[in-house]
This record gives C-alpha cells, structure tokens and sequence, in this order.
C-alpha cells in the first residue's frame, strides 16, 4: 500500500501578498472551498493508501495540523524541520522513519501546494507506476508539456520500458530559454519535472546512501534523538542543521541508474507565480479573473484579487492586481516573478509584511491587528470553543481585554473569573494571566495593549496545552 508523503515547506513569497512566510501558498484557498493542502490530501482518495506523513517547518506545524483536522484527514505523523535543508534529506527523514517503524512502503511524494485539475489521469499514472516502483525503480512523474513553459525544468525520456509502463530518464535539464523549450515540446521526447516520485522506501536511502553520505548520515543521527508531541515528530535540530541542503534531483534522480519517468497528463501547475494562476484559471470574454468584490472597466487579459476592499479597474491590460487587509500588489503579469525581490526589500527594511498577515493564525484561533500606535496596539482576537491561550506574563505592556460575545474565563493574577459580553477585565504588568474558551460558541474580544515595548517576544509562557512553552517567542 502507498504512503504518501505530502512535503509542505515553503517561503511563502512567490505569490506575495497573499503568501506570508508565515502562511505560504499551501495553506491558501485559491480554489473552491479547499486550501492547496487539504486538496492535495483530499486528492489521495483515488488511490490504495496510507494516511499521509506531512513534513513541515516548525513554525507551520499547527496550521498543517487544524487544515488536517477541520476536513477530518488523517495523518500517519507531522515531521518537523527545525530548519529547512531542501527535499532530499526531508524525505530521507521520512523514509528512515517507515523503516524505524518495520515497514518498507511504496512513498508517493507530493508537494502540497500544487494544481491537479485531471485526478483520475493523476491517480492512473500513480497506479501505473507502482509495478516499477516494485522493482526497485526510482520512479518521476513528466508532466505532458502544453506549452514551450521557461519556467520548469524538464526530464528527457529514453528508451521504453517493459509493458510501456514508462521510460528510462535520459537527463534531467535545467529551466531553458524559450528557444530550447521550443525544441523540446517539437521532439516529443521532454517532460516537464512535476518533482512528484515513487520509490520503495529503502531503494531511495539506499542510492541516498550512495552518492550523498553526508546527508545519509546526518538524517539517521538527527533521528537518534526523537520527540513526540500530539503528531508532531521532532528531530535534533544541532546534528540536522550540520545536513547538506540538496534537492533530490540534484542529490539522487541525477546520479542513480535506477531513475525512470512515467509521463502524466493531468492538468498540473505548480503556481508558482501570479501569472501561473491566471493561466489555469477560467476567464470572463475579456480574458480576465476577478476574484472577491471587483468591478473591471475596458479591463483585460487580467488578474484581479479582491480580499478586503472593492477594487475597480479601469483601462488595464496584462496586469495583476491582488488586494489584501495590509498591502496591495499591482504589477505588469510579465514581470510578476519579481515579486519575490518585494519580499527582500521587505525583509530588509524589517517590515512584517513579508512575514505574516495582518490577522494571523495561532492553534486556538486567530487575532487581527486592528490599529497600533508608539505606544499601543489593539487587536480582535477570536478563541476556538474549548480553546485555551498560554499561562503567560509580559514585562513591558498591560492588557484591557473587553468581551464582545461568547464567553471568557479569565486568569489574573491569583483570581478565575468569567466575563461575558460587554464585560471588560485589566491586567497589569507582569501579572500572570490565562484566556480560555469554555463555550460552545466561539469568543470573540477586543485586546488593547500599552506600555513602553509591544513586541512580539515580549511574552514568558509558564504552561501550554500546544507544546510551545520555551520552543518558540509569539504572541498569544
């Protein structure tokens, strides 16, 4: 039976605002009710298989597990990278794991944040793949190119294999210029690299162990030292931040004589542009995708994203335009891959737009930044029924928490108290204090805070239900 292993890292600056360092692509509904995580899980339904092993950052791990939960998914354990070192360790993590656990399955690696329009073609090319995987065969999946696309590699084909299950690969090649993707799509003979692969667990670390020793080496060591909290599976992030940082093409499917190539045909993209979403998108008769509250006026062969606000457009062409609580993108769609050179001047500057939204998600709920000042800052925060916010204390700010509706109870200090709506409590620097939800509604409050630091790592944590005691400085 298959284990999936859905890889769901990322930076989150591709499609920049939407995408947030703290909240990538994956995590994004870009299409019908689904985010690109829950679709790649829900996409699983057409095959023979396990519940899925995800691997994330550490710092994305509880909203890979409440997307899992709120579509009641299943997952065989949520793998933590302490810090980021590329595919081909990540999936060396989870392969030695299936093995520690006395199984050697069949691993369909995915990446979490990539279109499949044609799940039957996806699930076929799967199953048609299985008997190479059998044999040892470390198996790609090419996607049939429709275009001569620059912005993929590409996987050249070589002789067919037994029973026309597949191809032995030829070469992997880097992104070409248009001339050479041209010649490509006119011979036939090219994919494009979905970076989707099938392999027995063992036949991977096996070639792992063969051409990349180090990264072999440094994946068993850091697995030596494991924790388990809830589903998450924690590694030792001193001896995995010594791993080399390599793709598995680079690492493995470009050295071993075992790679071969299934060609799927399924209506894939991996958005990884502004563009790139217009394109797989259905459009008006003016070629344009609206999205949210738009109003397009002599506007075409454009992408308009409305989150918050009305947008109206007026005598555009080409251009995109996507809209979000804190910030705005307007830009040309062929020059939307500089969107990631935004994010660097953001991050240079120290801004936090390039690293989390204005309303950001924690395990028990979320919070938006209202309004901020020099010395204050207010925020709605909203608690999931049953949900309980750290014991915690602040050195440098106090807090006036006024409920609005639900129910709150309240540590502070030494004393438990319930506030309902319109009641309001004070609590003043360095005072120990709880929030909780005992409801079955959910609690929505105002926060204001004053006080002379407002930062985020202004917060000491004494207890807390979600393991971040001492593992992490956040807000709430």
């Amino acid at each position: 039976m298959i284990l999936p292993i859905i890889m769901a890292g990322g930076s989150g600056s591709r499609l920049w605002p939407l995408s947030r360092q703290q909240f990538p692509k994956q995590f994004l509904t870009l299409f019908g009710e689904n985010s690109m995580l829950q679709t790649t899980a829900n996409r699983l339904a057409g095959l023979q298989h396990k519940p899925p092993v995800v691997i994330c950052n550490e710092e994305h791990r509880f909203s890979v597990a409440e997307q899992f939960r709120l579509n009641n998914i299943d997952n065989s354990g949520i793998i933590l990278e302490p810090v980021g070192r590329n595919t081909a360790p990540a999936i060396a993590l989870a392969a030695m794991l299936a093995i520690r656990n006395g199984e050697d399955p069949l691993m369909l690696v995915l990446a979490a944040d990539h279109v499949i329009k044609d799940e039957p073609a996806f699930c076929h090319a799967v199953n048609q793949a299985i008997p190479l995987a059998q044999q040892n065969q470390l198996v790609t999946f090419g996607i049939v190119p429709t275009q001569p696309e620059t912005g993929y590699g590409y996987i050249q084909r070589g002789a067919s294999l037994a029973d026309n299950l597949g191809f032995e690969v030829n070469q992997f090649v880097e992104k070409p210029d248009l001339a050479t993707a041209e010649n490509y799509l006119a011979t036939g003979n090219y994919y494009w690299n979905s970076g989707m692969f099938l392999f027995k667990a063992s036949a991977y670390l096996k070639e792992l162990k063969q051409y990349r020793p180090l990264i072999y080496t440094a994946c068993e060591a850091s697995l030596a030292d494991t924790t388990h909290d809830l589903d998450f599976i924690r590694i030792n992030q001193t001896v995995f931040e010594t791993c080399p940082d390599e793709s598995i093409d680079y690492a493995v499917m470009e050295n071993t004589q075992h790679a071969v190539v299934v060609p799927m045909d399924c209506g894939w993209s991996d958005v990884g542009s502004w563009s790139a979403l217009w394109e797989i998108q259905d459009k008006d008769a003016d070629g344009n995708v609206f999205n949210g509250d738009v109003i397009g006026i002599n506007t075409q062969n454009s992408y308009v994203k409305a989150s918050e606000k009305l947008v109206a457009t007026i005598g555009l062409d080409d251009v995109v335009v996507v809209e979000t609580k804190d910030a705005i993108l307007v830009a040309k769609q062929s020059e939307v891959q500089q969107v990631k050179n935004v994010v660097e001047q953001l991050k240079s500057q120290q801004r936090s737009e390039w690293q989390h939204h204005r309303e950001v998600y924690r395990p028990w709920g979320k919070y938006d930044s209202i309004d901020n000042g020099g010395r204050f800052q207010v925020k709605r925060i909203t608690v999931k029924p049953g949900a309980k916010l750290s014991v915690q204390m602040h050195h440098h700010r106090a807090e006036h928490w006024i409920v609005v509706s639900g129910t709150a109870k309240v540590t502070n200090g030494d004393k438990d108290i319930l506030l309902t709506e319109n009641q309001s409590t004070y609590i003043p620097v360095g005072v120990v204090h709880a929030l909780e939800n005992p409801g079955i509604v959910p609690l929505e409050l105002i926060e204001v805070q004053s006080g002379s630091y407002l930062g985020e790592d202004d917060i000491v944590r004494f207890e807390d239900r979600y393991g971040r005691v001492d593992l992490e400085s956040a807000s709430c």
